[in-house]
Formats: structure tokens, sequence, C-alpha cells
């Protein structure tokens, strides 16, 4: 097995020259019973919104403040080490911005063998170590208490997570192997696994306690104090430490097989088969069950390694700079000085879209809104939907019976326009259609002040062409959400050759008082990401109307990794809807997107496809069948990839020429924050550059040089 010490970790100097280094202090804090306790504190000498990190600089002072305990320790200085953190913050996992620049797979082994020769020296100190998880723990944070022989938790901690395998990772520090066979497979792969692929959930500090993650939790208020005490009682032997989550020899030989063939099934129907690093995991915590901790942490450094310097990984890291910066800093959005201030919002419309929007803006900005529609018994219907929701969300504990009082209150309805004379930002949710759109602003408009907001959420009409009757088109914009609306996290701003900046700042202030992150788009048919999912949807509907079988098509978009196979994401959203934004996209650009008849008549039917419990599709239903019309030239599973693959290379390279967004980088914060779209894809961009489509339909790449790992 690897011996850590014998490797030459100097390459890694170079890595550390802009690091900002989390450094090791260390205090001897006499415990009651006269023993001492070696206290490491990481600091990285900044405030709590810049977390303590774990880059090759902090990982060689951490390794040799721990070899001078361990001297110590031997000589009979100290009895235990503790590690802690800075006020709220233990460790937020390694410095990603260091990991990302990786030059070869060589380095990124070192980067692996590291952590582990580091951190592993916690649990070989020749005294016992203590984990004291005062605040936030990530990645690497929460291998520091996995290799420490005892660890404690404040009850107020941000968030604990081993959250690896959403960037195209795996916990390569100990905490694929220590962590199943300290709290069991089943344990294991819902916070290794599960948890990354569910949006990136974290633990709460009780959480963690009821896992066996840790072995005592403490309230705040004393947190050090009590933990200290604890880890006194466990040294003089006062503290027994009760592990009931760790495997026996039953767990290993009969649920740990048959939890890891069920956790494959549930990936493979989820996600595919093409992101890497779950499978990667899956297979590592499968092999924890049995051999040594030596075996497990040279697994970890070999599969590290080989993802680090993957395209995968890459491409993750750019998707994960884009939300993390590019997100919260919306390029082209003007000076947030000249947002009006919104203290009531009118909706137009009663409708489920409306309700939705009713219930967001409540909830987030805290001010009344008003909704209507044609007839009362339409908005009584939306209004009792926005209450039975404010109570489910009363119910669940998210809101106390105050707040959802003050909510209910600041919500109503009305059949008489001229209440939304006092609304500062109005927002329309009624059909789909140019004209209907048009009749209500016209009724709206002369009612409410000068300086009054008006948005659009169309997903795809031209929101000049729904302006071009009022008096004042300069204040409309679109303001597009996508659907769940409290789930989908974007929002398309879209900006008309009209509308003031004062508009633009007003919708971009309000989306971030939503939790929304707002992309920039021109008044573009589709606008941004349904303009590119027609795209998607439109070759799914060529390849049926040309004969091909729908589970050839299926399969023919595996390789692009979407959370929804073409005809899973239609379903969902509505056969009429993908029919309406068809005809609009082959409308603008007939030469370039397809439309079919058959989505037209499909719409009719109850139902269309049939899937199994998983919601996998297995064909069309006996009633779309006798419907659907199709011809004898079935195109194969490459030739249906390659045209996606192309289509949508040309179609991103058109809007940037056109101007839609200003970057690339825009298309796919797009694509990831509203349709989901992989974050190991890069976006679209990174993955089309990748796959040669760039170069077939424009005979470049978007990025130079294309994103694509070291060992690639």
């Amino acid at each position: 097995m690897t011996n850590y010490d014998e490797i030459d970790f100097a390459p890694l100097d170079a890595l550390a020259v802009d690091e900002v280094v989390t450094h090791s202090r260390v205090r001897d804090v006499r415990l009651a019973s006269g023993k001492v306790l070696a206290l490491i504190t990481l600091d990285n000498g900044r405030d709590h919104t810049r977390p303590n990190t774990l880059g090759p600089g902090t990982l060689k002072e951490l390794g040799e403040t721990l070899a001078g305990l361990k001297t110590r320790a031997a000589a009979g200085e100290i009895d235990a080490v503790g590690i802690t953190g800075k006020q709220y913050i233990l460790a937020a996992g390694a410095d990603l911005s260091q990991v990302a620049q990786l030059p070869s797979k060589d380095i990124a082994r070192l980067i692996a063998q590291r952590g582990h020769q580091v951190l592993g020296s916690l649990s070989d100190l020749g005294v016992p170590s203590f984990a004291f998880v005062n605040g936030l723990a990530l990645g690497g944070g929460v291998e520091i208490a996995l290799n420490s022989t005892y660890r404690t938790v404040d009850a107020s901690a941000a968030a604990i997570a081993l959250p690896e395998v959403f960037l195209g990772l795996i916990p390569g520090w100990g905490g694929a192997y220590l962590l199943p066979n300290l709290i069991g497979i089943e344990n294991a792969l819902e916070v290794v696994i599960s948890n990354p692929l569910k949006q990136n959930r974290t633990l709460k500090p009780r959480q963690a306690f009821e896992l066996g993650m840790v072995d005592a939790i403490f309230p705040a208020s004393n947190y050090l104090e009590d933990s200290l005490r604890w880890a006194d009682g466990v040294l003089t032997g006062r503290v027994k430490v009760d592990r009931k989550n760790e495997p026996g020899k039953i767990e290993r030989l009969t649920k740990w097989p048959i939890a890891i063939k069920m956790a494959r099934g549930m990936l493979e129907s989820r996600i595919g088969t093409v992101p890497r690093s779950p499978y990667v995991a899956l297979e590592l915590l499968d092999k924890a069950k049995s051999g040594t901790k030596a075996e497990g942490f040279a697994r970890e450094d070999e599969a590290l390694a080989d993802l680090i310097s993957g395209d995968q990984f890459v491409a993750s890291m750019y998707s994960f700079d884009l939300i993390q910066k590019r997100a919260k800093r919306p390029v082209g959005a003007p000076d947030k000085a000249l947002a009006k201030k919104v203290a009531k919002v009118g909706i137009i419309g009663a409708g489920l879209m409306a309700s939705q929007f009713a219930l967001l803006f409540v909830r987030k900005l805290q001010v009344p809104v008003l909704i209507t529609d044609l007839d009362q018994a339409r908005v009584d219907k939306g209004l009792a939907y926005i209450r039975d929701e404010i109570g489910k969300l009363e119910a669940k504990g998210r809101l106390d019976g105050d707040a959802a009082n003050r909510l209910r209150a600041l919500v109503h309805g009305t059949t008489d326009k001229t209440e939304f004379s006092d609304c500062d930002f109005v927002i329309e949710a009624v059909f789909e259609e140019v004209g209907v759109k048009q009749q209500v602003f016209a009724e709206i408009e002369p009612l409410i002040a000068e300086d009054a907001i008006l948005a659009t959420n169309t997903s795809s009409l031209s929101v000049e062409e729904i302006g071009a009757k009022l008096a004042h088109p300069e204040r409309l914009l679109g303001f597009h959400f996508f659907n769940p609306v409290a789930v989908m996290p974007l929002i398309e701003v879209v900006k008309t050759s009209t509308v003031t900046d004062a508009a633009l700042s007003t919708a971009f202030v309000v989306a971030k008082n939503l939790g929304k992150n707002a992309i920039l788009t021109a008044d573009a048919p589709g606008f941004v990401v349904n303009r590119l999912l027609a795209k998607v949807m439109g070759e799914a509907a060529r390849a049926v109307y040309e004969g091909t079988p729908l589970l050839t098509v299926e399969r023919a978009f595996a390789p692009l990794g979407l959370p929804m196979t073409p005809f899973q994401l239609i379903d969902l959203v509505g056969w009429k809807v993908a029919a309406h934004v068809q005809d609009t996209m082959a409308g603008a650009f007939p030469d370039r997107f397809f439309a079919s008849e058959n989505f037209h008549r499909l719409a009719e039917l109850p139902e269309v496809i049939e899937k199994d419990k998983n919601g996998k599709v297995t064909g069309w239903s006996k009633s779309a069948q006798k419907v659907l019309e199709t011809g004898s030239t079935p195109a194969s599973e490459a030739t249906i990839l390659a045209r996606v693959q192309d289509g949508l290379a040309q179609e991103i390279k058109i809007m940037l020429d056109e101007g839609v967004v200003p970057e690339v980088e825009d298309i796919d914060l797009g694509l990831i924050l509203g349709a989901a779209w992989p974050f190991i894809d890069g976006g679209a961009s990174a993955y089309l550059d990748r796959e040669g489509a760039s170069e077939r339909a424009f005979g470049d790449t978007f990025h130079h040089p294309p994103l694509r790992g070291v060992g690639s």
C-alpha cells in the first residue's frame, strides 16, 4: 500500500502561490481532569463570507502542525488533539480554484495523496483526536471529522455535506471508505450520492448526529466548552461512545450488496449512465465493505486523480463558477440604484401559474399582492389555492401561525381593475396569445401610475409586439419564469428596444428579492432556454415523423446527459405548450426549426406516452399510435444525436452573433438554471466543443482553448 510519507509533494507548492491559506493555530487546553488537549483552530484570517478551504499550502501547514503534535504526544506532553474552525466555519472543503487548474493527472493524484497523508494522520497521533465541528463543514471539512477518533457538532452549524458528486468528483480524502464503515451503507449512499443529486442537499447538524456521523451534539451557546467537557469524559472513561449505526458482519454480507444494486438501478433510471462520478462513488462505497483503510485510501487516490483530470470535472467547474459568480452579478443589468421600490404587486390572472406567482411574491417580498381574472369564481379559486399552499407550509413548520396569517392577509383578489391603481409592478399570466395579452394590458395601463412596471411572462412571444398598443411601451419587459415557479431558479428578463433602464433595474432587483437568478436576453423568439429546448424537441419530433421508433429516439439523446428524455420533458410541460412553442420557433426560423402536426394531434389526447413506475418512457399509448403520422425512413441513434448536437451548436452561434445574450456563458447559465442542463456538460457549450459539433457547425469552438481535462 502507499506510504504517503515517501512521496515528494514539492510539485504542489507551485499551486499554493495565490492560495488564501487556512492556518493551523494551536493552543493547549487543560481539561478538568488535568489532561491536556492541544486544540488546533483552522482560520484563514478572513470573515465568515470567505470560508476556510483546504488548498496545498493549507494542507502542508496542517500536516506540519500534526507532525509536531505527534512528537509531543510521544513525549507525554499532551493527552489528546482537537481540531475546530473559526467562527461559524470548520472548512468548506478543498480549494477548488486550485484543483481546477491542475496541469496533469500525476499532480491530481498528488492532491488526493496529500489529503490522505494529512487528514489520515489525525487517526495516527498516538493519542485520541477530536473534531469539533463548530460550523459549516463540506467535503474535506467533513473528512477532517471522519478521520478523527471522535466528533461533536454545533447544533447551529449551517450545513454538513459531502457534495463532491455534484461537482463531478468523489469524497477522496477518506470519505468514501470511512463513512459507510461508520454509519452503514444505506446512510452513506444517501449522504454521498443521493443528496448531491437532489440539488446538492445538505444535512442539518441534528440529521448528521442521528445518522451517526458525529458522536455528540451541543447547543451553540456553550458549544466549545461542552465539547471539551465531553472530550474529557471520553478520555477519563466517564463517557461511553455508542455508535449504533456501525455496520456489522450481517449487514456487510447481506444488506450491503442489495443496497448497492438498488442504488445503481436508481441512478440508471434517474440520470442515465453518462455522468461518471456517481458510479465511481458507488463502486468505492461497494468496495468499502471489506479490505483495509489503506486499500480504501489507495482506491480513492486513483479515482480522484482520474476524475479531476477528466472532461466532466473541468466542465463541472465551469458550470459551478457560472452559478457562484456570474449568476450573482447578471451581465447587462443596469445600476440597481435606478430600481423602483415595489410596495405592491398586481397579477393579471388567477390560474395555476398566476397563483404560483402570487404565492412566491407574497412570501419573498412580504408586500400586498393583488390577483384578478375574468370572474369572481376564478379569483376565488386562485385565492383558495394560495391559502391552501400557505397552510401546507404552516403544517410543515416552515411558517409559524403568525407569519402564515400575515401572508394570507396580504393576498387579495378582485374583478375590479381599479384596485390596481397603486401597484408598482404588474405581471400577466394569461393565455399565450398576443391579442389576449395586449387586451389585458390595455385595460390595466390607464389605471396604474406612469412609472409602474408592466411585465409579461410569455415564454416565446415577442414582448415588443405585446406592448405595441401601449401608451408607454417603455415600461414593459419580459419576466419569464420556469415551471414549477417555486423550484426553478431562473428568470429571463427580456429587453425590448424601448424599455427603460429603470424598468430593467427594477426587474433584476425584484428577481433577486424573489430568490431567483436572472439573465438578460434580447426580445428574440423563444429567448434563450425555450429556443434551445425547441431545437431538442424539434429534432425528436422530426425523427418520429421520419418513422423512427420512439425508444430509438429516446436512446439517441442519452449521451447529452439531460435530466429528462425529450418526450418525458414534453409530457411534463404539456403537448399543447410544446405544439405552441414549435409553431412559434418554426414560424420565426422555418429553415432551422421543425414543426409537426403530430404535436397538435397528440395534444388532444388524454394520454400520449406510456411510462414505467420510474417514469421511463416505454412506448406510445394506443390512442397516440392511431393518430401519429410517420414515414418510412427511420434515422439511426447516431444520426439523431449528430443532428441535435450540430443544431444546438449552430443555434447558439447564431444567438451570439445576433446579440440575444452578451456571451456564451449566459446561454450556459440559462440552460443550467432554467432546464437543469447537466453541470458535466458545462451547460451546453463545453460539451458541443468537446464532441466536435462546434467545428462541424461553424468551423470554430465556443471556448479557446476548449474546456478539456488534462487526462484527455
